[in-house]
């Protein structure tokens, strides 16, 4: 097909004074022809040597246009060839990959060639090429190369489309490893460099958006380690280096399969993007994963296809890792002393490197595949695993089968190493890598690789269970007390540590099985503590962990944690102090897991006070209800004491507080309600016109949990004032996470909004930021005009995430108020349109909590009608939640094309 193609192109190329158009028509039908046998199934690994074999084709018959003087007598002097290096020079060219060119010159004499050059470049521009090229003589291309290994590295991959090939052996030959970049050289430069790329994906194959040719585990690490083993044994491919023993069969595998998916992924890439773009975004992997054929299942096709690629890119990863310690040990460090120490009959040290006695350690004693990390937990100083040992555990996972899994000296060994004094994460990472971890707990082997197709869970969910487990074990460090001081001040004192870290590698075990992971988990957690032989109350702990791990969480983020009845509720869950403390460690482990963003001050402080308040509510008894009425008195009278204390008679505060409903004196805190006074008051003594606007930053909480900033608006209700302010807000790009909007007969706003800047922080002391906050507020809320809501574009990654909102409205069982919950794809104004609705609708809202998890939101409102009632009669209810729906969904579409 390639021959044929090239042989018409000859003929016509032969008759025309105009080969561009002929050029580009070539081109053209030999991507459509690559697209459609790639469209029928056929491999992606052929099909971008064709692409290679093709252009070559087309770089000798456009060289071929230019007379080079080969014939002259000065050529010898003057030789000139065209080299194809780096992907092109390996014969692995995608549908858009840059053609790397190296034009060689046998000494430094452009202008004899210049003219021909800028001719022969700019006709593969015109043709629509995107080349990449360098000009160089040999001496040159030695000295660039000495000063650059990414340019020897090209240039190692190069190999002659036109000209002497000679040339290429002459450069070959001055840039060998004999004279520049002698192997050990070389492999510390490329392993600095695959870690300044590993560093950029924060050394993770778990991206959200991973880039297939440069993530972890991706295609560069293939390269590397074959660029490594070129410069040491020559030209090589992966059987040669199996016949050099310096890859087993299995690893060869490994990287032959794994290559043959990703080149698969980046070809289907290309051809979607329409241009070299081999990053694996949102909008991509949907593609891609209806392009090789997944359906929906239990999990969704594209998290089934994210799986596939996860699992490769781990697996890639491994290896590489593996053969770059492996040569290291036996190639670069071959001559090092080697420094012997013993540990057992089975283990010893070699250079501080864990080692087997003998190849038959793990056919003699199958535990030991165990005893080996439990050694590692409880040293200092060994400072990892010898290759050769790694791949002698690889060869042996298969030793690991159900009888093993029961096996006294098994279980025990497991969990002692979950007691391990140093670096448990290390060592289970460690399993994970080697295939020890999911051989020995098969259900944590299903959900390797295994992604939630969403903004809010930011790693798999293997890579975040690990991720928990480490945060725990952080909680032990002084370091710690700062960010983590609850959590850190409960870590010494859980009777059983080791039943939280099996509480947290099995919270998600059950993830993808098609219901509530929560519930399914329960029966998994149960089957490991008795495999183990933990006892009742071990057992019926971890249980009860998994099933309500993410109570804590929710009843932080969604409930009014400021109402007695809702931490009474909590309370009787919890029962007492022992699992309240148990949940709050797992808790916080498991939100710092599962987002980078999710943990800040404002998520930090609802943990600890609910925490607090559930600590009190346990010490003063479940028996002991807190009477609603008691509490609003104690509230108002420790306010009132506070405020005595400042001069402030008690008749001037009850003034102030006059006609407020008593909802007020319940999600108010005594610090906030003091505050506000003393603002009214101060703001009436000095005789200012207009609004009181107050702002500061949660004055009550420690540094490490700063909370949010506080905005408490104190003027005249009217049926606009809320839309008025949710806009400003909106328009400020300030994110509103709670607002309390007591009644008042005085119809004076009593409004509070806790808000956070965009990146999770509180305004903090920044004046100028304060004055436009004051000033925006103040311009919206004097404003006669219909506020219209936000026009900022969503970004890129939220536009990937599109669902119809979800409206569930009932009523309180107090009969006081409907709480309405509204779970709907976040963009900017979501709040101004919902505002909008309730002032059009005469909805007062009493109180809003608004929760972010990624792309969704999940708000909470708590609403009355016209008449300060609940809203109960069913027609209204349908009419509210539909109006929500419908503008919701069209508002989102709005912002969508505001976008594009």
């Amino acid at each position: 097909m390639i021959v044929a193609a090239i042989e018409h192109l000859e003929t016509e190329l032969a008759v025309t004074k105009q080969p561009i158009p002929l050029f580009k028509e070539a081109l053209l039908a030999n991507q459509e022809s690559l697209k459609a046998r790639f469209d029928a199934g056929e491999d992606a690994d052929r099909l971008v040597h064709d692409k290679a074999a093709f252009m070559d084709e087309i770089m000798r018959l456009a060289w071929a246009r230019f007379a080079w003087d080969e014939n002259s007598r000065s050529w010898l002097k003057n030789r000139i060839s065209l080299l194809a290096v780096g992907g092109y020079g390996r014969r692995e060219l995608h549908p858009h990959s840059d053609i790397d060119l190296l034009i060689l010159l046998q000494r430094s004499s452009y202008q004899h060639h210049a003219a021909n050059i800028q001719s022969f470049l700019t006709l593969l521009w015109d043709i629509g090429l995107e080349v990449g090229h360098s000009v160089r003589s040999l001496k040159e291309c030695r000295s660039q190369a000495k000063n650059d290994v990414t340019v020897l590295t090209a240039m190692m991959e190069s190999r002659t489309i036109c000209g002497d090939d000679a040339l290429r052996k002459k450069m070959n030959d001055a840039t060998g490893a004999n004279r520049i970049w002698p192997p050990d050289a070389f492999y510390h430069a490329k392993k600095e460099e695959q870690a300044e790329r590993h560093q950029k994906s924060q050394h993770t194959e778990y991206s959200l958006e991973p880039n297939v040719k440069t993530s972890p585990g991706g295609l560069r690490d293939i390269q590397t380690v074959m660029w490594i083993a070129r410069r040491n044994f020559g030209s090589v491919d992966f059987e040669d280096l199996v016949d050099r023993a310096f890859l087993t069969r299995a690893e060869k595998e490994v990287l032959t399969d794994g290559r043959k998916f990703l080149w698969k992924i980046r070809f289907g890439l290309h051809l979607i993007a329409g241009r070299e773009d081999d990053r694996l975004l949102f909008e991509h992997q949907r593609q891609l994963a209806a392009m090789f054929g997944y359906t929906d299942g239990d999990q969704l096709a594209v998290e089934q296809f994210m799986q596939d690629y996860y699992r490769t890119a781990h697996e890639v990863s491994a290896t590489n890792e593996l053969l770059l310690q492996h040569f290291d040990e036996d190639i670069v460090r071959s001559s090092e002393r080697a420094r012997l120490a013993p540990i057992n009959d089975r283990f010893r040290t070699r250079n501080d490197y864990l080692e087997t006695t003998s190849d038959e350690v793990f056919l003699k004693y199958p535990p030991a595949l165990l005893e080996m990390f439990v050694i590692l937990g409880a040293s200092e100083t060994i400072k990892g695993v010898r290759a050769e040992t790694i791949r002698l555990v690889k060869r042996h996972v298969v030793l690991i089968d159900d009888e093993f899994r029961h096996n006294a000296d098994a279980t025990r060994l497991f969990l002692e190493l979950l007691n391990s004094a140093n670096h448990l994460f290390t060592q289970l990472r460690r399993m994970a890598r080697y295939g020890i971890l999911g051989a020995y707990l098969p259900e944590f082997e299903r959900v390797i690789g295994q992604m939630q197709f969403d903004l809010f869970h930011a790693y798999t969910v293997d890579a975040h269970t690990l991720q928990v487990v480490r945060n725990m074990r952080r909680f032990r460090y002084k370091n710690q007390e700062q960010q983590f001081p609850v959590a850190a001040h409960i870590h010494h004192r859980l009777p059983k540590v080791e039943l939280l870290y099996v509480a947290g590698l099995y919270h998600d075990i059950a993830k993808g099985q098609g219901g509530d992971h929560s519930e399914l988990g329960i029966a998994v957690a149960e089957a490991f503590c008795k495999r183990h032989n933990l006892g009742t109350w071990d057992t019926n702990l971890v249980c009860w962990l998994v099933k309500h791990h993410l109570v804590m969480s929710t009843t932080a983020q969604r409930k009014d944690i400021q109402d007695p009845e809702v931490i009474h509720e909590f309370a009787l869950l919890v029962q007492d102090q022992v699992r309240l403390d148990y949940l709050y460690a797992l808790t916080v482990a498991d939100i710092n897991a599962t987002n980078p963003t999710l943990w800040n001050g404002w998520r930090a402080s609802l943990m600890r006070q609910l925490y607090l308040e559930t600590k009190r509510t346990l010490r003063q008894g479940l028996e002991t209800h807190v009477d609603r009425e008691h509490y609003i008195t104690e509230t108002q009278n420790r306010a009132i004491e506070r405020l005595t204390e400042k001069s402030i008679a008690e008749a001037t505060i009850r003034s102030i507080w006059k006609g407020l409903d008593d909802d007020y004196f319940v999600r108010d805190s005594v610090n906030d309600i003091v505050w506000h006074t003393e603002a009214i008051l101060q703001h009436r003594q000095t005789g200012e016109q207009g609004p009181l606007i107050a702002i500061r930053d949660d004055v009550s909480r420690r540094r490490a949990d700063a909370g949010a900033t506080y905005i408490f608006i104190h003027r005249e209700i009217t049926r606009t004032l809320f839309v008025s302010i949710t806009t400003a807000l909106d328009q400020l790009a300030l994110n509103i996470v709670d607002a309390r909007i007591p009644g008042s007969a005085s119809n004076l706003s009593f409004y509070t909004f806790v808000v956070l800047e965009a990146d999770g922080q509180p305004v903090g002391e920044k004046t100028s930021r304060i004055d436009r906050i004051r000033s925006t507020l103040l311009k919206y809320m004097q404003s006669e005009s219909k506020q219209q809501p936000s026009r900022r574009r969503a970004p890129r990654s939220l536009r990937q995430f599109k669902f119809k909102t979800e409206v569930s409205l009932r009523t309180d069982p107090s009969n006081e108020y409907s709480i309405l919950e509204i779970a709907a794809a976040d963009r900017p104004g979501l709040l101004s349109v919902l505002a909008n609705i309730f002032a059009d609708q005469d909805i007062t809202v009493l109180n809003a909590r608004i929760t972010t998890l990624g792309e969704r939101v999940e708000d909470v409102f708590h609403i009355t009608n016209g008449e300060g009632n609940p809203i109960t009669d069913p027609a209204a209810q349908q009419v509210l939640q539909l109006r929500i729906s419908d503008e919701l969904d069209d508002h989102l579409d709005q912002v969508e094309k505001i976008a594009v």
